[in-house]
């Protein structure tokens, strides 16, 4: 917690310095990792996975030195056990998956009806979904873990202390998608940021937000094309399933983080 001379840190100004900070610690690792690629022998993906993970490492030690922040400050604040989050939060957490790749999917196809994805931006996409492991561990394990350490557990833990609930939450979901630098990921960013972020008020835990995160990410790697081709029985049977998925896990989390009051108030 802040001293009471002291405000939390960051504010939304800090915030988006941060992002800049990190943003500019990436770009500096990955032109050292290209300029000796010749002894590494790696691959596009590989080095933004390598670069993500050295700039996020040098950016985090720096904040929680400063902070006096410890990795179970960050990762779990909660008064409410790891196991209990784990055991009690994460499964009806998991359920909101389907329906949340579904509504952002039909909002994504009709934003790029729109506005059509430039050459740039479909090869982009088309890398990260490539199936290497790379692309994977980038896609469905680091970029889940190091945005939900900045994001909701940097940014988001701090503005809950500066501001009101609702402005924290969508200030943080805000930054969230315009870090992505593309609409498209923006307006993903922006959806996942405010679930994320209400998650997170509530648990006061990353164990959740990372799972969502983690499990979304990899339901849209491998059932997004699948629905591309599946049968209208099929994608009408999938829709059902997901609907119903997520009214038990929404009707459990309300039980679980509503009704009976939140995990922890951090």
């Amino acid at each position: 917690m802040p001293s009471p001379n002291r405000p939390a840190f960051p504010s939304a100004t800090q915030a988006v310095l941060l992002y800049l900070a990190l943003f500019l610690c990436e770009l500096v690792v990955g032109a050292a990792l290209r300029d000796g690629n010749r002894l590494f022998g790696l691959s596009t993906m590989q080095i933004g996975v390598l670069s993500s993970v050295l700039g996020n490492g040098l950016v985090f030690a720096v904040v929680m030195q400063q902070q006096k922040l410890g990795w179970r400050a960050l990762f779990h604040p909660s008064d409410a056990s790891m196991r209990a989050t784990l055991m009690l939060v994460v499964p009806p957490t998991l359920l909101l998956v389907p329906a949340l790749m579904l509504a952002i999917t039909c909002a994504i196809n009709l934003l790029t009806l729109a506005l059509p994805l430039s050459a740039w931006e479909e090869a982009m996409f088309s890398r990260m979904a490539d199936g290497s492991v790379a692309a994977v561990l980038a896609v469905c394990v680091m970029a889940p873990l190091l945005e939900e350490m900045l994001f909701r557990g940097i940014v988001l833990r701090g503005f809950l202390q500066r501001y009101g609930r609702g402005q924290a939450i969508l200030m943080s979901a805000l930054l969230f998608g315009a870090a992505h630098m593309n609409i498209y990921q923006f307006v993903v960013g922006v959806a996942m940021g405010a679930v994320l972020g209400w998650l997170y008020e509530r648990t006061r835990s990353l164990i959740p937000c990372i799972a969502l995160h983690a499990a979304y990410n990899s339901a849209t790697l491998l059932v997004a094309g699948w629905l591309e081709d599946a049968s209208p029985a099929g994608v009408l049977s999938f829709v059902l399933l997901a609907g119903a998925a997520a009214l038990c896990g929404g009707v459990v989390l309300r039980q679980l983080l509503v009704a009976s009051g939140r995990t922890s108030d951090g």
